[in-house]
């Protein structure tokens, strides 16, 4: 038999009702570690766009590190790839629980996958912008000698 709501606000959920909650500490921690290696793993197997700005990553982030650049350069270089992953995977969940909701064509799943979508087009312009203002000039720099 469930809890009774502590909070008559919150009557249709507590925490306590939620099985997947009872968790604390490191044996928390570690949960979400397992999760979230599982979550990357996922994306890898199964999420096509994922693996192509992961290869972006893995591409780029090397030159990151060959550049002269500064340190701030450095983590805007790089914070901006990660930032397309993140995206890429919020956007990726969105689509997963739509899909778990219903394969159904609705507008409202198509304007949510949209919205998703153009989060990472953003996350992937803040990057090429970043790349180009930063990166450009070194590597002209380096053509020129």
């Amino acid at each position: 038999m469930p809890t009774p709501p502590s909070d008559p606000a919150n009557a249709d959920y507590t925490v306590e009702q939620n099985p997947h909650k009872g968790n604390r500490g490191l044996v928390r921690a570690w949960r979400a570690a397992i999760n979230s290696m599982s979550g990357l793993r996922f994306a890898v197997l199964e999420e096509s766009a994922f693996r192509q700005e992961l290869t972006l990553v893995v591409l780029l982030t090397p030159l990151a590190f060959v550049l002269p650049a500064t340190v701030v350069e450095r983590i805007l270089l790089l914070g901006t790839l990660l930032l397309v992953l993140i995206v890429e995977l919020l956007n990726s969940s969105v689509e997963a629980a739509i899909d778990r909701i219903s394969l159904e064509r609705h507008s409202l799943s198509k304007r949510a996958k949209d919205f998703g979508s153009a989060a990472v087009m953003l996350a992937l312009i803040l990057c090429g912008g970043t790349w180009i203002a930063i990166a450009a000039p070194y590597v002209l720099a380096w053509i020129r000698q």
